[in-house]
C-alpha cells in the first residue's frame, strides 16, 4: 500500500531518508516543469528544485495539513521560491538575454511547431508573475481554479481575473503573428 503524502512527510521529518526519497521521486517533476515555465531556464528550474525539497524538509515537523493538500503547499513553495528568484534576477540586471535553444533543422512543419513555441513561451514570459503563475497552474498543471486559488492564496474570482487578464494580454501579444502562429504561412 501506497504511502500517503502528509504520513511520508511525517517520517521525513523524523529523519527517515527514504520517506524523504518517496516524495522526491513523486513530485520532482512537476515541481521542476512548474518552475521551468516560471523562469524559462532549465538550469534555474533545477537549482529551484534543489531549494524546494530542501525547505520542504525544513519545514516537514512544523507543516500542519489544514485545508491544504501536501501538493498545493508543495506548489505554493515552488511558486514563492520562483518568485524569490525572479526578484533577485531583476534586482541583478540581465547583462545578456538567456540563451535560446538552437532549431535543429527539419521538416517545415517541425520547425512552424517549435517557432510557435518559442513565441508563445517568450510571450508567456512577459506576462505579469502572478498572471503568469495562474496561466502556468490552470493550463500546464491542469489544475481548476480552486486548486489554483488555493496555491496562489487568493480567491477563486482573483484566479479566474488572472486568467482573463493573462489571456487577453497573450491574445494581445500574438495577434501580429497570429497566421504564422496558426500555421497559415503565405
Amino acid at each position: 500500500m501506497e504511502l500517503a503524502d502528509e504520513a511520508l512527510l511525517k517520517r521525513s521529518a523524523k529523519g527517515d531518508r527514504q520517506a524523504s526519497a518517496l516524495l522526491i521521486n513523486r513530485h520532482s517533476s512537476r515541481v521542476l516543469s512548474l518552475a521551468q515555465r516560471m523562469l524559462g531556464s532549465r538550469e534555474d528550474a533545477e537549482d529551484v528544485s534543489q531549494e524546494v525539497f530542501l525547505k520542504v524538509f525544513q519545514q516537514a515537523d512544523k507543516w500542519v495539513q489544514k485545508d491544504a493538500k501536501f501538493s498545493t503547499w508543495l506548489h505554493r513553495v515552488t511558486l514563492n521560491q520562483c518568485y524569490d528568484r525572479l526578484r533577485k534576477k531583476r534586482e541583478m540586471g540581465m547583462a545578456e538575454p538567456p540563451d535560446r535553444e538552437d532549431d535543429s533543422p527539419g521538416p517545415p512543419e517541425q520547425m512552424l511547431a517549435r517557432q510557435r513555441q518559442v513565441r508563445l513561451q517568450a510571450a508567456i514570459a512577459e506576462l505579469p508573475e502572478r498572471q503568469r503563475a495562474a496561466l502556468l497552474l490552470s493550463h500546464y498543471e491542469e489544475m481548476n481554479n480552486i486548486e489554483a486559488a488555493e496555491v496562489l492564496e487568493i480567491s477563486v474570482e482573483a484566479v479566474e481575473s488572472l486568467l482573463s487578464r493573462a489571456r487577453r494580454s497573450l491574445r494581445q501579444a500574438l495577434s501580429a503573428e497570429r497566421s504564422v502562429l496558426m500555421g497559415q504561412v503565405e
